[in-house]
């Protein structure tokens, strides 16, 4: 069931512009899923989608292996324009997004591959990234900042 209902999502978000969780929940329950919202939040996780502007200018959610000409933006803009600010507390770098731009942003970050980071989690507005050291997350706050602050 979940393998079915992962390739419908895919489905849904290159037919359609799907700008909210609520969206891509109708969709699913209007193609016969059951699912509930916990459900959706899940699945986009799992599926590692990301929120970018398409070609019309619309924000909605993306499979992060689309067709890169179909992408606007790439993940360093889309970290830009999803995060106000990166502090850290200790080895714990903490990244504070516009309301509901956490996932893509942490997306971005994890593209980026960074070598110092050991894990991240991602919630509406906020990203915890794991370091091993404090000075790996001074740096990574740094770093973060730089690319932040090159708009």
């Amino acid at each position: 069931m979940k393998k079915r209902r992962h390739a419908k999502i895919k489905e849904i978000i290159t037919e359609k512009a799907i700008e909210t969780q609520e969206e891509l929940l109708l969709c699913l329950r209007e193609e016969g899923f059951d699912v509930t919202q916990a459900t959706v939040s899940r699945d986009i996780k799992e599926l590692r989608l990301i929120k970018a502007f398409d070609s019309n200018h619309t924000y909605r959610y993306m499979s992060p292996h689309a067709d890169i000409g179909e992408l606007e933006t790439n993940y360093t803009q889309i970290f830009r324009s999803s995060v106000n600010s990166v502090d850290s507390a200790g080895n714990i770098v903490v990244v504070k997004c516009l309301n509901g731009m956490a996932q893509g942003a942490c997306a971005a970050i994890d593209s980026m591959q960074w070598v110092m980071i050991m894990g991240s989690i991602a919630g509406d507005d906020t990203i915890f990234l794991l370091t091993r050291t404090e000075s790996q997350a001074q740096s990574l706050v740094y770093e973060l900042n730089r690319i932040l602050q090159s708009k």
